[in-house]
């Protein structure tokens, strides 16, 4: 049955709040437009998306919210419509970092009664992230944390409501069980609006670690030609996330409590105060109330850290999870290296299953990276792998492995055409044994880790 005035009918509901309720409840994002392109209604996941919200594009034209490749070339919306069919395709779109991301785009016309078209909805979703297996499986994720486990669910579920508190967040979990990506989400859904600081206790000398959080003061150490603020002050009106928290030496530690109840900055060197609003959050692989018992800890600074406190399980204990993040992270590169890598063969699957993932979520994301570069055909076969995967102990008895190429056990691929590939291939090695530790790896390569920065991103490789 055709609709005498659809555009009319859109505009009497969100008026009265009713289509803005019913959008919002959808699990991908929506927007409803004239015939012509203008907005009439979007819904919070199309606004998170996009980075755009209803209130910047209601009443301008899709393509200036939507910034989509498809908008220049037979949009038609824009090119009027030849027929009253429903267009599905895969694009890409510039979302709230800037970044292009590739969506799942659906167009369907509104028709009147009459035959003529009076408006638009269109649909989107993030190719790589499931969203229909959301809907029809129970898989729940956030950025690039998905999962269907029950561990892992909750803390998905209680995110929207961390995220609206100041209080600080504790985050506890085993190297590579993906920290840092979930304290980012938390800042991301907040309502923040400064920075995302990290700090790595664990990746810098102690004595740069207090003028690192601090800051100082011009000469109040040598060398120091000029004042830094230190991050505490970069973060303000936003988030520190303090990543290997128990790497913190004990008189940080307490300077760092009494930064949390006064909110005080005292830079190095200097009697100047200033009071800066930052939400701390941390992270730690170690037991720190095993720490405070050994007095590595402070158990007063534990207490002020833990009032919100999230356990990421490992990879190993998270059952049917491992096949989820295979998938993603096997789409996320094909569509990042123009690679068509459709699936693994029956041997790799069986050899990830039985791996017990030592580094975790960085490791498998850091080897199907490694492979989807060096895969040669469309199926991820065991030659593909890492080295250390193929000839490592308590490999599966029923499994076909190549033997080595050489005495290091490389991996036998195409000989590369080119040095740049070869040392593609030794960064992301050297990522791959190293649980993605950029620093453990450039001392593999017996690189400095300016040099291993520099080169990866030469070679795009996060």
């Amino acid at each position: 049955m055709g609709i005498a005035d659809p555009a009319a009918l859109i505009r009497s509901l969100s008026n009265k709040q009713g289509l803005a309720a019913l959008l919002d409840v959808l699990p991908l994002g929506v927007a409803i437009m004239d015939r012509d392109g203008t907005l009439l209604a979007v819904n919070q996941h199309y606004e998170s998306l996009t980075g755009v919200t209803g209130d910047q594009v209601l009443g301008i034209r899709c393509l200036h919210a939507l910034r989509s490749d498809y908008c220049m070339r037979n949009c038609p919306v824009l090119s009027g419509w030849t027929d009253k069919r429903t267009r599905t395709l895969e694009a890409n779109i510039i979302n709230r970092d800037r970044e292009k991301i590739s969506v799942h785009l659906t167009l369907a016309p509104l028709v009147a009664e009459d035959g003529s078209i009076r408006g638009v909805i269109e649909t989107l979703m993030p190719a790589s992230t499931h969203a229909m297996d959301e809907i029809v499986s129970g898989v729940s994720g956030l950025g690039e944390l998905v999962g269907r486990s029950p561990e892992v669910r909750k803390i998905f579920s209680m995110t929207p409501s961390i995220a609206q508190t100041d209080s600080p967040v504790l985050i506890t979990g085993e190297t590579g069980t993906g920290k840092d990506m979930l304290a980012e989400e938390i800042h991301k859904e907040s309502d923040r609006d400064g920075p995302f600081v990290k700090v790595n206790c664990g990746a810098l000398p102690v004595p740069l670690l207090e003028s690192e959080l601090f800051g100082h003061a011009k000469n109040a150490l040598p060398g120091a030609d000029h004042a830094k603020p230190g991050r505490l002050r970069m973060a303000h009106g936003g988030t520190l996330f303090i990543t290997e928290i128990g790497d913190l030496p004990l008189p940080l530690q307490t300077k760092l409590l009494a930064y949390m109840d006064d909110h005080a900055v005292r830079p190095i060197g200097s009697t100047k105060v200033v009071h800066t609003d930052v939400r701390i959050m941390a992270a730690s692989h170690y037991d720190l109330e095993d720490m405070v018992r050994r007095k590595r800890f402070r158990r007063d600074l534990l207490y002020r850290l833990n009032v919100i406190r999230l356990h990421l399980p490992p990879l190993r204990d998270r059952g049917e999870d491992l096949l989820l993040l295979q998938d993603h992270f096997l789409k996320m590169f094909q569509v990042r290296y123009g690679k068509k890598v459709d699936r693994f063969s029956k041997n790799v699957e069986t050899l990830l299953r039985s791996y017990d993932f030592p580094g975790n979520i960085r490791e498998l994301r850091n080897l199907i990276e490694y492979a989807v570069n060096f895969c040669d055909t469309n199926v991820i076969r065991m030659r593909h792998l890492p080295g250390y995967m193929l000839h490592g102990h308590n490999l599966p008895a029923n499994l076909s492995v190549p033997p080595r190429a050489t005495e290091t056990g490389s991996v036998r691929v195409a000989p590369p055409e080119r040095w740049e590939d070869v040392q593609r291939k030794m960064i992301l090695e050297a990522l791959v044994k190293t649980g993605g530790r950029k620093s453990k790896a450039a001392e593999l390569l017996g690189w400095g880790r300016s040099t291993l920065w520099r080169k990866m991103k030469h070679f795009g490789i996060e």
